[in-house]
């Protein structure tokens, strides 16, 4: 099994968070209902899973 430090499993969630937040940004941009509820989705998924292990997101979100 291999480990991760927790610097890299906090690095690893807000990454997915600032990956997340761009592409509701993009789907927004282009009008993509469909897209946008996806991406939606998949950055509430990462700010709960970053909450719920104490990352803390503050500035990581513009």
């Amino acid at each position: 099994m291999r480990r991760f430090g927790v610097g890299g499993f906090v690095e690893a969630a807000r990454a997915r968070v600032r990956r997340a937040g761009a592409a509701v940004e993009a789907a927004r941009e282009a009008g993509d209902a469909y897209a946008l509820a996806v991406a939606a989705d998949e950055l509430e998924d990462a700010l709960r899973l970053a909450r719920e292990n104490g990352v803390d997101m503050e500035g990581e979100r513009s």
